[in-house]
């Protein structure tokens, strides 16, 4: 009934419309036989001269005449126009309702995707205004307005054919929730990815005139850097290794020659007892060998302990770390503004969760850490452990530091001399060193320069020694 109604009201604004167009046509044609009558001066078939009144009424008697059926004409093929029309509107009406019944469209989702369109067409204007304006501010050409504008084509063809798809498939009820709440996900990562690049794009664009030339000069000069300081630092690391070897060689023979000893006058001992007992005790004889071989055994297990000790716990397994690139980093930034001068070594600790380690000289202990705290690449903002250890043939104090900004660690290590340790404090810098470095010098005697108050916090300025050191001997026996 609705659709019936709607079509007749169509048709009788039509019939109205046709209605007004004639009259305006019969006007104007009565108008213009006026003007040529008033031309003429009167009728010449009689030879009598027509009032102006005479003029008009027989114009308009003749134009009306005359109009009479091209108005109907006319009315006619509007009338006709205008139901075709209805009927057209009707059709698309039904059609779009029935669509709506068997793909699960309303009225409300019709509206929302309207919304969206629209909203989508100016989000769309609004960049293309934006891409005019900084093309015609940042130097882009036309050949990149004209790529830009056929991609943009080329999209758009996509897109409707996409949602003449969408379309035919929800005539055809194929289309699911799923898979709309699918497409609308794609859309949405493809148009984060989009903003992501745009931004990058618009980024090297305000960076100013870099060409591929330029990139391609300092990528090559970056990788000559890169190998130029692994060079250099494997230099460095092979070096420090001699060093340990050398050391842990000298240990490694001292034990065998003493284990070499002990092993001698266990045998003379054996030899002894043997003649003495007689050849009834082979069986004590096998067991004080198997002794033997045991004591041997873990003679050497301490020995490679030791080795290791005395290497700083530094030996790398071949397996790859995945904090080797913060590694790589933390060495190139501190030796482009310190030189290379200043780490001794670096490397990655394994036994302490892989934390990149930095090995510093003593001289450079303090500029290294105040380069660590306030350089913007890294920027160590947190003190989370110091401790100091005795090596018997030196002294190290460890630091441990947190980037909260960056997210990332560092352990710092500084090696001193065991008889006169002394470092610079790094209260100055994280005042959460202060207790740290005070149970340091408690334990182990280590004096911190530049520390607002060193004090025994455990033991008391009156205690002697200090027990962590290896060579400690209480002053009370009875303790």
């Amino acid at each position: 009934m609705d659709e019936e109604k709607d079509l007749a009201q169509r048709k009788k604004e039509a019939a109205e419309r046709a209605r007004q167009i004639a009259r305006e046509r019969l006007a104007a044609k009565q108008a213009a036989e006026q003007a040529k009558s008033a031309a003429d001066h009167g009728d010449t078939s009689t030879g009598e001269l027509k009032t102006p009144s005479d003029l008009s009424t027989d114009s308009v008697t003749e134009g009306s005449d005359a109009a009479q059926p091209s108005s109907a004409e006319e009315l006619a093929a509007a009338k006709k126009r205008a139901a075709e029309e209805a009927r057209a509107k009707a059709a698309e009406l039904r059609r779009q309702r029935e669509a709506a019944a068997t793909g699960g469209a309303t009225e409300e989702d019709l509206a929302a995707a309207k919304r969206k369109a629209a909203e989508e067409a100016r989000a769309k204007a609004a960049e293309l205004r934006r891409q005019r304006e900084a093309a015609a501010t940042g130097g882009a050409t036309e050949e990149d307005l004209a790529a830009a504008k056929k991609k943009a084509a080329e999209e758009a063809r996509a897109k409707a054919a996409e949602l003449r798809r969408q379309r035919e498939a929800a005539a055809t009820g194929g289309t699911t929730e799923e898979d709309l709440a699918a497409a609308k996900k794609k859309a949405a990562e493809e148009a984060r990815a989009k903003a992501a690049e745009l931004r990058r794009q618009r980024e090297a664009a305000a960076a100013g005139g870099t060409t591929e030339e330029d990139l391609e000069l300092a990528k090559k000069k970056a990788a000559a850097a890169a190998k130029a300081k692994a060079a250099a630092l494997a230099k460095q690391k092979a070096a420090a290794a001699g060093s340990d070897d050398e050391l842990a060689k000298k240990k490694a023979a001292a034990a065998a020659k003493a284990k070499a000893a002990a092993a001698a006058k266990a045998r003379a001992a054996a030899m002894a007892k043997q003649q003495g007992d007689g050849a009834g005790d082979d069986d004590t004889a096998k067991q004080k060998a198997a002794a033997a071989a045991k004591a041997k055994a873990a003679a050497a297990a301490r020995a490679k302990a030791k080795a290791a000790g005395a290497r700083g716990g530094t030996e790398q397994p071949s397996s790859p770390s995945p904090n080797d690139p913060l590694l790589q980093k933390y060495v190139r930034v501190i030796e482009e503004h310190l030189g290379p001068d200043v780490l001794e070594d670096a490397y990655i600790n394994r036994l302490a969760k892989d934390v990149p380690t930095l090995v510093v000289n003593k001289e450079a202990y303090y500029k290294v850490a105040e380069f660590l705290k306030y350089n913007e690449q890294l920027r160590f903002d947190y003190l989370s452990e110091l401790h100091g250890t005795d090596f018997q043939t030196h002294m190290e104090v460890y630091v441990h530091l947190y980037s909260y900004p960056k997210r990332q660690p560092v352990a710092l290590k500084v090696k001193i001399d065991r008889d006169n340790p002394e470092i610079d404090s790094l209260v100055p810098l994280w005042p959460g060193a202060n207790w740290p470095e005070c149970e340091a010098y408690d334990l182990l005697g280590i004096r911190f320069r530049g520390h607002p108050n060193l004090i025994r916090i455990f033991l008391g300025e009156q205690w002697v020694g200090h027990p962590l050191r290896k060579d400690y001997e209480p002053y009370d026996a009875e303790v």
